[in-house]
């Protein structure tokens, strides 16, 4: 199992408004929507994809926009912040954009000698800029977001949890490896990764356990070269004795689920076959993808939800 971990692949959230959602990270984060398709099980309900030009595992932030949806709550068993890397010496324009579009609780701190700047998305959802090293990856250039200082995907995620013990067990099982520690907050970090290398444990003994709802995170996804890699690391789980779910298609990769010691639910996807498998890469993003099961009810579905700008 160790061997195949790559990094993160995606992490989804909920969200109340679909139309501030989708204008918060393609306006003022200056992401690509990748894809518009619907929740599996709530077809009434958007599923938006975020991410670079193609969608690379690593950089996918999504979101289930469920109208009405209370807030969460904020606490224990969560993923508490979700990280974007930026370019050195970004955080100037970052801070000075955000401000302009009005975000709220700019916060700009040093963490394990990375710069970053914390704020908080439209429904409370927790974020962090933080300067690093490209590595490699490129920035979506198809908005007013200079590419030097665009976002270039994840850098990881911070968990806040009663006891960081056990999850930092499965993390080294999953091929993590512990490296530094500042106060309540250890890193773990995999090795020649997808750039998306690094997952933050906080401990908090004494907080209340988180309630999701809207602003919260619903599961985090790692991300496997393919199918029969994803095979092997359910295998190993499972022999360890946590449980897994079957295989499940999610049209743009294949998917397990499985809850963690500390209460996050993870998932482990696949890179293959991609959101370019029904759109070509200049329009990814543009049309209403819906799944097979679901073409069939197209005028009824679309009816129900909202108009998004492009």
């Amino acid at each position: 199992m160790q061997k195949h971990i790559q990094g993160l692949h995606h992490v989804t959230s909920m969200a109340t408004d679909a139309l501030r959602n989708n204008a918060f990270f393609t306006k003022a984060l200056g992401l690509r929507r990748i894809k518009k398709t619907v929740n599996f099980d709530v077809p009434e309900v958007y599923h938006l994809y975020y991410g670079d030009e193609v969608g690379t595992p690593g950089s996918v932030l999504t979101y289930f926009p469920f109208g009405q949806m209370p807030k969460g709550t904020r606490g224990t068993g969560e993923v508490g912040i979700t990280e974007f890397a930026v370019p050195p010496s970004a955080l100037t324009f970052w801070k000075e954009r955000l401000a302009a579009f009005k975000v709220s609780d700019l916060t700009e701190t040093d963490f394990l000698g990375e710069r970053r700047l914390e704020f908080t998305g439209p429904d409370g959802d927790s974020f962090a800029l933080v300067e690093t090293d490209a590595a490699g990856r490129t920035a979506w250039t198809g908005t007013d977001v200079p590419s030097d200082v665009g976002i270039l995907g994840f850098h990881g995620a911070r968990f806040r949890l009663r006891d960081a013990a056990p999850t930092g067990e499965l993390l080294s099982f999953m091929g993590y490896q512990q490296d530094e520690t500042a106060g309540n907050v250890i890193r773990y970090r995999i090795d020649k990764g997808n750039g998306a290398d690094t997952v933050d444990l906080e401990e908090v003994p004494d907080a209340d356990h988180a309630h999701q709802g809207a602003g919260s995170v619903h599961h985090i996804a790692f991300a496997v070269a393919d199918r029969a890699a994803q095979l092997e690391v359910r295998k190993a789980l499972l022999d360890t004795g946590y449980q897994v779910t079957p295989v499940i298609d999610r049209d743009y990769f294949w998917a397990i689920y499985f809850r963690t010691p500390g209460g996050v639910l993870f998932e482990i996807a696949t890179n293959e076959p991609g959101f370019d498998r029904d759109e070509d890469t200049a329009h990814l993003g543009s049309a209403l993808k819906l799944p097979e099961r679901y073409r069939p009810y197209r005028n009824q579905i679309e009816h129900k939800l909202p108009v998004l700008a492009d």
